[in-house]
């Protein structure tokens, strides 16, 4: 009922009362719109992500709560790290990055997109969540100027060729820049690898990137490859499938 503006107390209150004829309209609309295949995420426009609350629409990827555990294998890493600086490379609605922020204040967290409609929402995320998150709006690493501690990233990694494998309501809602990555959906983190092969021999650092649960070898390949002597850590997820990998050079 958060939809409506309704508070549980308002609930036990006012649970006998009649519904406004309105009211009753946006709900039916809204279940037409489920029955359709929006997502719930987008009806309600908001959705919860590592325990805070951020506004989500179509310009954004809906965050998964294996992402979470992206954020939570970072934080642990670094819990006792202060002044560390941390860039969210993609960060579509900006859950990761905010909810970095909202657990270490102290660090400086910026976050990139090159969707400049995404910041937008990522920007609303940041004023509702009271975080001090520096967006920018960048093709990758085109417009970063600054070294970093920390670079933490769910890129797109799906290969086009998968389509048929998904679900339909995010093919036809969720923004398909945010999903479809070319060369196998590879192509990001070969992005990724190019760029911190530029910078390794003067800036040591923290990768950590969610991926498909079946690249897990390629993309240690890719930064094997790249960056000679980098250390690179797989993990699982929940429900038990290669979801994350961290890359040390």
């Amino acid at each position: 009922m958060e939809m409506f503006g309704f508070d549980n107390t308002h609930l036990l209150l006012h649970y006998r009362d009649e519904m406004k004829q309105e009211d009753v309209k946006r709900y039916f609309a809204w279940i037409d719109q489920y029955l359709n295949g929006q997502p719930a995420q987008y009806i309600i426009g908001e959705t919860d992500f590592y325990g805070n609350r951020f506004k989500v629409d179509d310009r954004v990827l809906i965050p998964r709560p294996e992402t979470e555990e992206l954020v939570e294998w970072l934080l642990t890493d670094f819990a006792d790290q202060k002044d560390l600086k941390v860039l969210d490379m993609g960060t579509g609605s900006g859950a990761i990055a905010i909810s970095i922020s909202k657990e270490h204040p102290d660090w400086q967290v910026d976050a990139a997109d090159i969707s400049a409609k995404a910041l937008q929402v990522a920007g609303l995320n940041n004023e509702m969540n009271k975080t001090n998150v520096r967006f920018i709006e960048s093709d990758l690493f085109n417009a970063i100027t600054e070294d970093y501690d920390v670079i933490i990233s769910n890129p797109p990694y799906i290969s086009e060729d998968e389509i048929n494998y998904m679900d339909e309501s995010v093919i036809e809602h969720e923004p398909k820049e945010a999903l479809f990555a070319k060369n196998n959906g590879l192509f990001m983190y070969q992005k990724i690898a190019d760029y911190i092969k530029i910078k390794k021999d003067a800036v040591h650092g923290s990768l950590y990137l969610e991926i498909g649960f079946k690249q897990t070898e390629a993309v240690t390949e890719i930064f094997t490859e790249s960056i000679p002597g980098c250390e690179v850590t797989s993990r699982k997820d929940f429900f038990g499938n290669p979801r994350m990998i961290r890359v040390k050079y």
